[in-house]
């Protein structure tokens, strides 16, 4: 299977670095290469702030979600679902297993460190090594199967890590596929215009997929440490997802927020039994900029743990993602080049922040 990776971020490149590791949960003060500089941590004033605004919560189960949700993609790029059919208990099982690794001691989680160039494995957030200073928080991908990594881990019972994870993926997987036809449903996108989504050969601007392929997914748990200067530091640098969707478990303890253009940062509040859903930029470039893939980070704190539980849904790596010929026409042409989720991250490695603009269809005389 092909993985998915959140690589995706904003900001400039540095040359790629394996830092030393930092065990988060022992240092009693907060290390110089995790103090960010202020502008960096500041939020975005905004003049048109609206006092109570916050993230649209969405039951999937109202009959006029299809509505909500095109209005949310449109105007944030990210929403919460309740009713969304994920077993709580399953939520529960994958949280306990995830806070389980993450405390393990330090040398039998660096036994499983993800590679310079690898796709799975533990270590710091990926997009850790693009920045200069390192973000309070530790990661474990999950491309594939997770059963190599947990048999290292937990030798006598790799069963237990293994079985929430792979149900995990299963129903997220179906969850992914369930919001993608709500989203391109919004924007009038029928089953017949596209069927890419079930790994058939495709059309309608989603590319040629010659085979029966099957899509591009991950898992990412990321865990944030209580910290001893939360002020000064950032848990997850300002970034959006290559991905098509992001769907994410956050938890009980804030932290995460999202900025739209010409806001503020704004929290996403915790809310029980519900999942957060990001636009990706290959949904961005799939709906040809009328849904927007949205600029999101995580803030720490100094008295509570956070964890978080990602998954990653795309195409597969091969496919060429283009703007859907039915919401494209002469008075609104392709405002993107076709370009595989391969080539956009290797893209992105260069051009953190104008990814999008490095696919984007210039007119006469722009330049993106």
């Amino acid at each position: 299977m092909s993985s998915v990776q959140s690589d995706a971020f904003q900001g400039s490149p540095v040359q790629p670095r394996h830092p030393m590791h930092v065990d988060l949960l022992s240092v009693k003060e907060l290390p110089e290469s995790y103090v960010w500089p202020p502008h960096e941590l500041e939020g975005n004033p905004s003049s048109g702030n609206i006092d109570g605004e916050s993230v649209p919560v969405i039951d999937l189960d109202d009959p006029n979600a299809l509505k909500l949700i095109g209005h949310a993609c449109r105007t944030w790029g990210v929403f919460q679902i309740t009713n969304h059919r994920i077993p709580q208990k399953l939520i529960d099982e994958v949280e306990c297993a995830s806070r389980n690794l993450f405390s393990l001691p330090s040398q039998q989680k660096l036994a499983v460190s993800r590679s310079p160039d690898g796709a799975s494995g533990y270590g710091v957030v990926p997009i850790s090594r693009y920045f200069s200073k390192q973000m309070w928080s530790e990661g474990f991908t999950i491309a594939g199967s997770p059963m190599e990594h947990a048999c290292r881990l937990w030798p006598h019972d790799p069963h237990t890590f293994c079985d929430a994870v792979e149900e995990y993926k299963k129903e997220m997987r179906g969850l992914a596929v369930r919001l993608l036809w709500l989203l391109l449903g919004s924007l009038g996108v029928v089953e017949e215009d596209i069927n890419w989504v079930a790994g058939k050969n495709n059309k309608g601007g989603l590319g040629e997929c010659p085979n029966e392929v099957d899509v591009s997914d991950a898992i990412q748990l990321n865990y944030y440490p209580a910290c001893p200067d939360p002020e000064r530091t950032m848990g997850l640098a300002p970034h959006t997802d290559s991905t098509v969707l992001t769907i994410v478990h956050q938890g009980d303890v804030s932290g995460l927020q999202v900025l739209r253009e010409g806001d503020c940062w704004r929290t996403v509040p915790p809310l029980a039994g519900a999942l957060v859903v990001n636009v990706g930029d290959l949904f961005h470039i799939l709906s040809n900029g009328l849904y927007r893939s949205t600029t999101h980070r995580v803030v720490v704190n100094k008295t509570s743990h956070r964890l978080s539980v990602n998954y990653f849904y795309g195409p597969p790596n091969s496919v060429e993602i283009s703007p859907l010929k039915k919401l494209t026409s002469p008075a609104r042409p392709p405002k993107y080049r076709p370009v595989t989720s391969n080539e956009y991250r290797a893209i992105k490695v260069h051009h953190p922040s104008k990814a999008l603009s490095r696919v984007q269809i210039c007119e006469p005389n722009e330049v993106p």
